[in-house]
């Protein structure tokens, strides 16, 4: 499966300079980890953002927002946000830094 490249571009923007951050190829997409853990990326056109297990509800009451259930089953503090969540830059940032922050908070590996 293809990853929206516009997207990755964005997202690329956002992240730039963060001596921490690094893509990898994963799940037929693109993700994004700091401190060698997952932090966000692209499935097709949709932005998958780990949030973790406490702000996992918080997340999904977030409009244009459901679990990542990738492989038939949610996965446990992961969610997909759709092209409507993300469309303005704040929104993006916003989100991203989500991502971010709770792989940081992660022993780093």
């Amino acid at each position: 499966m293809a990853y929206d490249e516009g997207l990755a571009e964005r997202i690329r923007l956002l992240l730039a300079g963060q001596a921490d951050v690094r893509e990898v190829t994963m799940f037929g997409g693109l993700c994004f980890m700091a401190g060698g853990n997952m932090a966000c990326g692209i499935v097709g056109e949709e932005l998958m953002v780990r949030v973790g297990a406490d702000a996992l509800a918080a997340s999904l009451s977030q409009p244009h927002v459901r679990r990542m259930d990738f492989t038939g089953r949610p996965m446990k503090g992961m969610v997909y946000v759709a092209v409507k969540g993300f469309t303005e830059d704040a929104d993006l940032a916003r989100w991203i830094g989500r991502g971010i922050a709770y792989a940081r908070s992660l022993p780093p590996k």
